[in-house]
């Protein structure tokens, strides 16, 4: 099958050629993003393969089938960017990789924790400077303290495996409790309980309607004084503005964020020789206790070679069978 893969960098080349010795599509690999600018590159390809900042709503869709796309391949797990009612109007098939590496993300997310709580980012700069005091880098013992996990699913309980080996208690929010997480003694309570009873948040849901920002200026007012709040999931389940507020007032003692609900202009891509335009963003920067990372907490061998290898097999079942089991459905 041909396939024209979408906002790819050398890595994606290099992952996507590694696992396609054995399935022989024929690859080719663009570098910008999936627009309704962009979308004629992919004239004649049965395949379009799109990562988590390409733009897959009615316009571009009808563009793709018009030119002759019947299938569209997420090389990640959310589909939030997908108009999955056109898709299924259309006729074209949605497949994801809903499961790639949950250590990856997991351990980024507790990486986050441990760098905000101890200081290591500015501990690192300062040192580099020959400032070696230690005055303003105090942390606290993650030993005892609660840990509230919203989305408990494979990457939440690997974090709530990792956060129960540094001795911490668990609370957890999801429609669909994990035996697992239980197992570990975790105890689900209402989104306001886990709000109101967290030292540290850990988002790890997708972005729904439900979701979009679930944490707001009203949430935010429930949570402890000096709250941690960790995202790893989608940019828009956190209000930005929002969180610029907590930090201000010092509701939110520290903020670590993998993705942003802007982050389609400046995410995966060097601006270090640019001004950032992006005022929110911006300020987001000034602060000492919040670090902001380039979506990149996926971002190991492991989860790469995983997204390659089950994109090309979602594509493969497609095209052998006309189904995949990781086809993705407008819910009824």
């Amino acid at each position: 099958m041909r396939i024209a893969l979408f906002s790819t960098k050398p890595y994606d080349r290099q992952f996507f050629e590694q696992a396609n010795e054995r399935s022989q599509h024929e690859l080719t690999f663009f570098e910008p993003r999936l627009t309704a600018e962009t979308c004629a590159l992919a004239q004649g390809f049965p395949a379009v393969c799109a990562f988590v900042n390409d733009v897959l709503d009615a316009h571009v869709l009808e563009q793709l089938f018009a030119q002759g796309t019947r299938q569209i391949a997420l090389r990640s797990a959310g589909f939030n960017n997908v108009d999955l009612a056109a898709a299924q109007r259309l006729g074209l098939s949605v497949v994801r990789v809903p499961a790639y590496s949950p250590y990856a993300v997991a351990e980024f997310a507790v990486g986050l924790i441990l760098t905000l709580n101890r200081k290591i980012h500015r501990a690192y700069n300062r040192v580099r400077e020959g400032n070696f005091s230690l005055e303003g880098l105090l942390g606290f013992d993650l030993n005892g303290r609660t840990v509230g996990i919203v989305g408990t699913g494979q990457i939440g309980a690997v974090v709530a495996k990792i956060m129960a080996g540094f001795g911490c208690t668990l609370l957890g929010f999801d429609v669909h409790p994990n035996p697992d997480c239980v197992a570990l003694g975790m105890q689900y309570v209402s989104m306001d309980e886990l709000f109101l009873s967290a030292d540290i948040i850990s988002l790890h849901c997708p972005l729904t309607p439900d979701t979009r920002y679930l944490i707001n200026q009203q949430s935010i007012q429930q949570m402890r004084q000096g709250v941690m709040i960790i995202n790893t999931s989608r940019g828009a389940v956190v209000d930005t503005r929002a969180v610029i507020e907590g930090l201000k007032s010092g509701r939110i003692g520290s903020l670590g964020l993998d993705v942003y609900e802007e982050e389609v202009d400046y995410f995966f891509e060097d601006h270090s020789a640019e001004l950032i335009a992006d005022d929110v963003l911006a300020r987001l920067l000034t602060f000492p206790n919040v670090i902001v990372s380039s979506h990149q907490a996926f971002f190991t061998r492991e989860a790469l070679e995983a997204i390659a290898r089950t994109t090309l097999q979602n594509l493969t079942d497609l095209e052998q069978t006309g189904q995949s089991k990781n086809q993705v459905h407008k819910a009824k």
